[in-house]
């Protein structure tokens, strides 16, 4: 999609369709505060005179996500007027803005429209980052998870430009843009890669997409297979991988920018279960199907790499992804072995769908050993993290106060949805073992904190992050701004996170 900025009025815009915004604007006391006070988002006087009779008539309430489509408007060049109420003004944000956006786009798609403009609305959101928002919400937008349907005309309806309409010099605002098309399109990356059915993305495939990638964006990549794996003595990694025929793949990319700080080290780790059927202690029929998308917490790392390269923030750093299945075999590991991590510790398996903590706890070690100063780790670990968050918050958890505080500013910026969660030290006792040094599982009750303290386990002294997206990696239903399926989460987040450590 190709995005372009404008400084015309909206009015005098020759365009398929000029978007613009509309917000409510009652403040009043109780009595009538259920009684909508839309406005539209633009001091262009003739956008305001081509709504005036739809704006009389009520049937504009400004409600989040509603559209009203107009053709012909007078007084505009546009062929098409499309408003969008954005809720309430004194909360619209940026965030607001680019579910909006996309919006649009998913709007104006379903009825053909190729190309659109969107007018940047006037609501004190600063125009970098309104522009931000706009195209990353289009991108968003704009994927359509169907591409194996063998009637490809509603996956192939797709918008091919939009063009973002501003007020003053365009100028200092085109670098806003080219950032935000890189993040959006490394979202969209991630969410193609985790789109894929299991039997088109193997270890061994997301290693070759991973290469593919990094030769394009100049990264460095290596990918290993199970003899690195034995020989850098990752049991627990092996554990899970040697119930698959499918030959799992150690995949590190790596980005060490001239002038940046010696002393800070960024390590991004993710689970890359290309499918997970539980192993021995299987998982029931129903819903297995998504299973595929048990590697998006490695996906997201690869995309995050990929948008770094292109963006150029000088910090060092290196993602680490383990990919395996998980399968139930005459190979597989049972309930009750015990498999001795990359660390030296030992692990007492007490379900065999417990898997992804295995995987990072030896790939966690690994950054670790390969001098990483921080670490990051993503993954849809737990449905713990569900009952607790819903499909609206990601988890987080962190062993270090300072860290967490700017990750969670940068969480803000990205307008991503993430609660933090407790990693006290009496949750330790739940992974205590008997015969081991800890279980893979602590049980029912806390189990995505016991996962995380699993976790901290193998993380040790090093300032960590665990992100458990379990509940936010797919869309469980379309919505008016995305398609149904992968999301991408967590992408924007670990940018503005690693962007803030630029020397």
């Amino acid at each position: 999609m190709n995005t372009n900025l404008s400084s015309s009025a909206p009015s005098q815009l020759e365009t398929e369709c000029l978007v613009v915004v509309v917000l409510d604007h009652n403040e009043k006391d109780r009595k009538e505060k259920d009684k909508p006070a839309p406005s539209v988002e633009s001091t262009d006087s003739l956008v305001g005179d081509a709504i005036k009779d739809v704006m009389a008539s009520g049937e504009v309430t400004a409600k989040t996500f509603e559209t009203t489509l107009l053709h012909h408007p007078s007084g505009l060049k546009a062929k098409r007027l499309l408003l969008v109420g954005g809720g309430k003004a004194k909360t619209f944000s940026a965030a607001e803005l680019r579910q909006l956006a996309g919006t649009a786009v998913r709007t104006l798609k379903g009825k053909n429209i190729r190309s659109f403009a969107f007018a940047l609305p006037d609501t004190g959101i600063a125009a970098p980052e309104g522009v931000r928002a706009i195209v990353e919400g289009a991108f968003v937008g704009n994927f359509e998870p169907g591409y194996y349907k063998s009637d490809h005309m509603e996956s192939d309806r797709k918008i091919d430009a939009v063009t973002i309409v501003v007020q003053g010099d365009t100028k200092p605002l085109e670098s806003s843009m080219q950032a935000a098309r890189i993040v959006a399109e490394s979202q969209n990356f991630i969410r193609d890669l985790v789109n894929e059915p299991s039997n088109r993305m193997t270890p061994t495939i997301l290693a070759e997409r991973a290469k593919k990638m990094a030769a394009e964006v100049g990264l460095k990549c290596e990918a290993y297979g199970a003899d690195k794996i034995k020989e850098l003595k990752m049991g627990a990694f092996w554990g899970v991988a040697q119930g698959s025929d499918e030959p799992p793949a150690l995949i590190v990319l790596r980005y060490d920018p001239q002038g940046a700080a010696k002393d800070v080290h960024l390590g991004l780790v993710g689970k890359g279960v290309t499918f997970d059927t539980g192993g021995i202690s299987i998982k029931p029929a129903d819903g297995m199907e998504k299973m595929k998308y048990d590697m998006a917490g490695a996906a997201t790392m690869i995309g995050v790499m990929r948008a770094i390269a292109l963006l150029k923030p000088k910090v060092k750093v290196t993602a680490i992804v383990c990919a395996t299945e998980n399968m139930p075999s005459g190979k597989a590991q049972k309930p009750g072995d015990v498999q001795i991590a990359m660390s030296g510790k030992s692990i007492e398996i007490i379900n065999t769908d417990a898997e992804g903590r295995l995987i990072l706890a030896d790939g966690l070690c690994y950054a670790r050993q390969l001098g990483c100063t921080h670490l990051v780790d993503a993954a849809t670990l737990t449905g713990a993290v569900v009952v607790a968050l819903g499909y609206v918050n990601a988890g987080i958890f962190s062993s270090d106060d300072q860290l967490y505080e700017r990750f969670a500013k940068a969480n803000q910026q990205a307008g991503e949805k993430m609660w933090r969660l407790p990693l006290d030290d009496e949750y330790k006792e739940i992974i205590k073992s008997n015969i081991a040094d800890m279980v893979n599982s602590g049980g029912r009750w806390g189990g995505a904190i016991s996962a995380a303290m699993f976790l901290k386990e193998f993380a040790e002294d090093t300032p960590w992050i665990h992100l458990d997206i379990a509940g936010t990696a797919w869309m469980e239903e379309n919505k008016s701004w995305i398609a149904k399926g992968p999301s991408g989460i967590a992408l924007r987040s670990l940018v503005e996170f690693v962007k803030s450590y630029a020397a």
